[in-house]
């Protein structure tokens, strides 16, 4: 799609505003700045706006209002702080290191995808795929999610130290995997096409686990990813109705764990330490830890969210300065 190779600024009026914010909402501000280009440690007094197929990259810049990613549109924003809520549309992309959002992150149907790295937001929300072309994805490296994570497209995995406050809650993804992270309230994975993978973190909740199609795996030593430990369950844990195989090794589990109508039966291993026992099929239900690795999942998000970046910054920077 064509590129504008030079920067452009528009302030404009709540009459104009008022148009731009059918597509791209705003709570507040009477003024909008659109940003295609490169932007730096300045501060933006209103929303910001990305326009539709266009790249915008910042670098400690605050934002006071909200953002809003066009379709088609990116963001890159390295150091930077947003007082509002970030909203990205169909096929549009955000890209956040080392950054604050005060409000919730929403991921349209067919949005691209968002990429979090050390960064803290509120809520974040990935919208059904619906009838949208693109499955999006949500990772999220060594962040903090003060709110609940509500995903129901694409590839979503949480890793390195991420916390959600909130629940984590999935339903209808491509694949739900949590690595190394923390989950303060409660874990729900339903009906995941190539299943769910928990390995090294905490969580504080209840767990459920129903409908997945690619088997589920908690801790080490199953089929669809390599780790090196189990996990730590702060109430019951529920695997059922699952397919390709279900897999609870090295965990600690301060509940019930309950793996009933799994096709094939669950391997529960020795070395779980499980406090309120086990609800399994009469037969199957517990099997002796394997020393067999599963294969490691490709990163295919990790890709994607790698040729974007590059690209948005390399769009951003043939566009010029965004004069913010």
């Amino acid at each position: 799609m064509p590129r504008r190779t030079a920067a452009k600024l528009a302030t404009v009026t709540a009459v104009l505003a008022a148009t731009v914010l059918s597509v791209a909402p705003s709570a507040h501000a009477d003024l909008v700045t659109y940003c295609i280009g490169t932007g730096g440690a300045v501060t933006v007094p209103n929303d910001l706006y990305v326009p539709a197929g266009e790249s915008c990259a910042l670098t400690g810049t605050t934002i006071t209002g909200n953002v809003s990613v066009a379709a088609g549109g990116n963001l890159v924003v390295a150091g930077g702080h947003v007082s509002g809520e970030v909203r990205i549309a169909a096929d549009g992309y955000l890209d956040a290191t080392d950054t604050t959002i005060g409000g919730a992150v929403v991921l349209a149907a067919g949005g691209y995808g968002t990429f979090l790295k050390d960064a803290q937001t509120g809520a974040v929300v990935v919208r059904p795929k619906g009838s949208a072309t693109i499955d999006s994805f949500l990772f999220v490296e060594a962040s903090t999610i003060a709110g609940t994570v509500n995903t129901s497209a694409g590839e979503v995995r949480l890793d390195r130290g991420t916390q959600v406050e909130g629940n984590l809650v999935s339903a209808g993804t491509y694949y739900t995997d949590v690595h190394d992270s923390f989950v303060d309230g409660s874990l729900s994975v339903l009906n995941s096409a190539t299943g769910s993978v928990v390995c090294g973190s905490a969580i504080r909740g209840q767990a459920t686990f129903a409908g997945n199609l690619g088997g589920v795996q908690l801790g080490p030593n199953g089929v669809l990813d390599g780790c090196a430990s189990g996990s730590y369950w702060g109430r019951d844990v529920s695997v059922t109705n699952t397919t390709g195989g279900v897999t609870v090794d090295d965990n600690i589990i301060n509940g019930r764990l309950t793996v009933t109508s799994n096709n094939p039966a669950a391997q529960v291993a020795a070395n779980n330490r499980i406090r309120g026992g086990v609800t399994a099929d009469p037969a199957g239900a517990t099997a002796k830890r394997t020393a067999t690795a599963g294969p490691v999942r490709e990163d295919t998000g990790d890709q994607r969210a790698e040729v974007r970046r590059t690209s948005a910054v390399q769009e951003a920077t043939a566009a010029g300065d965004a004069g913010l």
